[in-house]
């Protein structure tokens, strides 16, 4: 009843014929899609950054520890997304499991994930490309007044994600067969100029941080414990893990494309578990050729593969990788922006957000109010506001979303142990419960910042809730309408 009620399993199944969105993707398309939102930021920019800042070459184990937490959730994504193919993914599967409230509070935490990532990684494309083509600093750089350049990209982005889920998966793998190719090229020239002296000390010792940040910036596990706030060594490393894990985040957002996958029970995991590999085996070959070539303190901040080839002489292949950075950040947007309407169709036909939103556009089958609502937010925080800051709320945001996902595989597992599941996650329930610990643990290894800007959202998602949410639900109208017309309980 009321805010723990939750939706029936084979009624969300039974969605998947209603024809609203149309069905055009297979196992390939799924793949570059999440090929197209993982490899972005976190291989161009915050592999640099977090050598430098707090790992060193550790870093490379720091994506190493992303990639098996990351894992860990994925198996726990292809199980539920194989056998409750839906448009709402994690928002879904918490709603048919855990209760009305926590689906809520999911699907508001999706929504800052992707909005928030998409204007950061808008923010970066426009400095990539004011770099790349000497554009004006005033009107494309991290100081513009107004970032002319993040507002057009997200603005054309907007209009090829409205067109058509088919049109926008040949458009992100042919920005992804670009990216890909400019990663192969770093790992194989980078490779001949890997030094071992830059490796060494591959994890170096702990120290106070440099700026002597005060508490705000502590991670919290650090500050909770008492200890003294410290960088690198092996705090330092999973601090980083816990950054760098904003990198693994987006294959979850292939398991909202259920309702648009020809052959979903087979073709969703073949997706998130092949694009989160190929990802992982990328990063942790790029961080390594990145810290060997230059030294951890050496490692320039703003553009550090590109700078790393100019430092070592060869400047075409820097020249290189700004154009894959272009085109790899591009592909990022492109598939957030499809995340964001996906999640709001969802939440509009549950009655969680006005209805309206839940409608797809009968000629081109995509969630288009919703997709185009996300872009103007988007457009708006891109423009004005400097957002560097808060780029970690894109990895507590993906992670409390994991949590629920990995409690959920149990959970529906007791309910409805007769449910078709084409893919089953390995030694349940002990598995998705240290899933959803190691998620906790990189969660606490974020500032206190971040901890306290994240619950500030989850409020104001709640007071939305329960003044609209809670009210206009489907299933609140059902335990109204249910007990008069047939004098039947009302669903719990």
């Amino acid at each position: 009843m009321g805010v723990t009620r939750t939706l029936n399993v084979d009624d969300v199944l039974k969605r998947q014929t209603s024809g609203e969105l149309k069905r055009r993707l297979r196992g390939r398309d799924l793949i570059g899609f999440g090929v197209g939102i993982i490899i972005g930021t976190g291989i161009f920019t915050l592999a640099g950054v977090e050598a430098k800042s707090h790992a060193g070459p550790a870093v490379t184990l720091s994506f190493v520890i992303g990639a098996v937490v990351a894992g860990l959730a994925a198996l726990c994504y292809a199980e539920l997304a194989s056998s409750v193919p839906t448009a709402g993914s994690a928002y879904t599967y918490a709603f048919a499991t855990l209760g009305e409230i926590f689906a809520w509070i999911i699907g508001w935490d999706l929504l800052l994930e992707f909005a928030l990532g998409a204007a950061v990684v808008s923010r970066g494309w426009s400095g990539y490309l004011a770099n790349l083509l000497g554009l004006p600093q005033s009107l494309f750089g991290e100081d513009a007044t107004v970032n002319i350049g993040a507002v057009l990209i997200i603005a054309l982005l907007t209009a090829v994600a409205v067109a058509g889920i088919k049109q926008s998966a040949l458009f992100t793998n042919a920005l992804v067969l670009v990216k890909v190719a400019v990663c192969v090229l770093i790992l194989v020239v980078g490779v001949f100029f890997i030094k071992g002296a830059n490796l060494t000390p591959f994890l170096p010792d702990a120290q106070p941080p440099a700026s002597g940040a005060g508490t705000l910036h502590q991670p919290v596990v650090q500050a909770a414990l008492g200890l003294q706030q410290s960088v690198f060594g092996i705090a330092g490393m999973v601090t980083a893990a816990a950054i760098v894990f904003f990198a693994y985040t987006g294959f979850e957002a292939l398991a909202n494309l259920g309702e648009e996958t020809r052959n979903p029970s087979k073709d969703l995991r073949v997706g998130i578990l092949g694009a989160l590999g190929i990802c992982a085996i990328l990063y942790i070959g790029v961080s390594l050729v990145l810290t060997g070539m230059v030294h951890y303190t050496d490692i320039d901040e703003g553009a550090p593969l590109a700078d790393a080839f100019n430092q070592v002489g060869q400047r075409w292949v820097g020249a290189l990788i700004s154009v894959g950075a272009v085109t790899g950040l591009t592909s990022v947007m492109m598939v957030e922006l499809v995340t964001i309407g996906r999640i709001g169709f969802a939440m509009g036909r549950d009655g969680l957000l006005p209805k309206k939103i839940g409608e797809a556009h009968p000629k081109w089958g995509t969630p288009h109010r919703m997709t185009i609502g996300g872009a103007v937010l988007i457009a708006l925080l891109a423009a004005f506001i400097p957002i560097s800051e808060l780029s970690d709320m894109v990895s507590i945001g993906a992670l409390s979303a994991m949590i629920i996902v990995a409690l959920a595989v149990p959970v529906l597992r007791r309910k409805r142990p007769d449910l078709k599941r084409p893919f089953r996650v390995p030694l349940s329930p002990a598995l998705p419960i240290v899933a959803a610990l190691a998620c906790l643990y990189l969660m606490l290894n974020l500032d206190v910042l971040t901890w306290i800007r994240f619950a500030v959202w989850l409020l104001l998602g709640l007071a939305i809730y329960f003044c609209y949410g809670r009210k206009h639900s489907r299933l609140a109208t059902e335990e109204k309408v249910t007990p008069k017309a047939t004098g039947e309980a009302p669903p719990t």
